[in-house]
C-alpha cells in the first residue's frame, strides 16, 4: 500500500528533537546532510568548495571534513577532475543513525513508515522466533519490564512509544545475533515517524495492541517460537494498518477532542 501523505503529515520539531536518533554530527555536516536527504541538494550536483564555503561560512578545513564525513554515509563522493558531488538514494548508508534522523525530519511520516514497516515485517517476526530459542533470563525479564512500561504508561503517548521501542529492542537483543540487534535504529525511526499515527485509535484498539505485546512476550517465555513469530507478523500487520487507518481518517477538529 502506498499513501502519499500531505505536508503536514510530517512531525512537529519537538518531537524529532525528543525521539529522534541522536544526531552526533557537527552542525555544519548535520546542514549538508539535510540538505541532500532534503532534496535540496540533488544527486550528481557538483559541491563546489568555493561555493559552499561562502554559503556556510565555513573554512576549507572544516569543508572537507564534512565531506570526509558524509563521504563515510554514501552521501556525497569525490573524483579526480570533478570535485565532490551528491550521490544516489541507492549508495546512502540508510543504517546510519544520522542518516535516519535527516530523514525523519525532511521526509513525511507515512512515507518512511511504509518503507521502514516493510522492514521489520521481513526482520521482527523472524527475531521473535530466534528469541524464543535463544533467549536467557535476564533477557526475559527486560522484555517484560518494557511491557510493563508500556501499560503504565498507556495514558502517555510519548512514554508509550519509548517503552514500546525498549520492547522490541529487548526481543532484538534476546536473538544473541549482533547483526539483528542492529536494526534497533531503524525500529526507533519507524516509531518515531508514525508517532502521531500509531497508538492513538480507541482505547479498545490501545488494549488490544497492548495484548498483542504480552502474548509476544508469553510466547518467548515459553520457548515456542512459531507461535512468537506468527504473533509478531501479526502484530506488525495490525500496527501499520493502525497507521493506515489513522492517515485516511479525516483530521479530528477542536470539538472532538483531539486539540493538536
Amino acid at each position: 500500500m502506498t499513501v502519499q501523505p500531505p505536508a503536514q503529515r510530517r512531525r512537529p520539531a519537538a518531537v524529532v528533537a525528543a525521539f529522534a536518533p541522536k544526531v552526533s554530527q557537527p552542525p555544519l555536516v548535520a546542514s549538508i546532510g539535510l540538505q541532500i536527504v532534503s532534496g535540496a541538494l540533488a544527486p550528481g550536483q557538483p559541491l563546489n568548495e568555493a561555493a559552499m564555503r561562502d554559503r556556510f561560512g565555513v573554512s576549507r578545513t572544516a569543508l572537507r571534513e564534512a565531506y570526509s564525513q558524509l563521504t563515510a554515509k554514501g552521501l556525497v563522493t569525490a573524483r579526480p577532475r570533478v570535485g565532490t558531488t551528491v550521490r544516489e538514494r541507492r549508495h546512502w548508508n540508510m543504517l546510519d543513525p544520522d542518516v535516519l534522523a535527516w530523514h525523519l525530519q525532511t521526509v513525511p511520516a507515512v512515507e518512511i513508515a511504509s518503507h521502514l514497516y516493510a522492514l521489520r515485517r521481513m526482520v521482527e517476526p523472524s527475531a521473535a522466533g530466534l528469541a524464543a530459542t535463544a533467549r536467557t533470563d535476564a533477557d526475559l525479564a527486560a522484555i517484560y519490564a518494557a511491557y510493563d512500561a508500556m501499560e503504565a504508561s498507556a495514558a502517555r503517548e510519548a512514554d508509550l512509544v519509548e517503552a514500546d521501542y525498549a520492547f522490541h529492542l529487548a526481543i532484538l537483543t534476546a536473538t544473541q545475533n549482533p547483526f539483528i540487534s542492529g536494526f534497533s535504529a531503524l525500529i526507533h525511526a519507524a516509531m518515531v515517524s508514525t508517532f502521531e499515527l500509531s497508538w492513538r485509535g480507541t482505547q479498545v484498539i490501545r488494549d488490544q495492541r497492548l495484548s498483542q505485546h504480552r502474548q509476544v512476550a508469553d510466547a518467548i517465555r515459553d520457548h515456542d517460537p512459531v507461535r512468537a513469530s506468527q504473533l509478531m507478523s501479526r502484530l506488525l500487520e495490525d500496527a501499520i494498518a493502525d497507521v493506515w487507518q489513522a492517515v485516511q481518517a479525516p483530521p479530528a477538529g477542536p470539538a472532538a477532542g483531539s486539540g493538536r
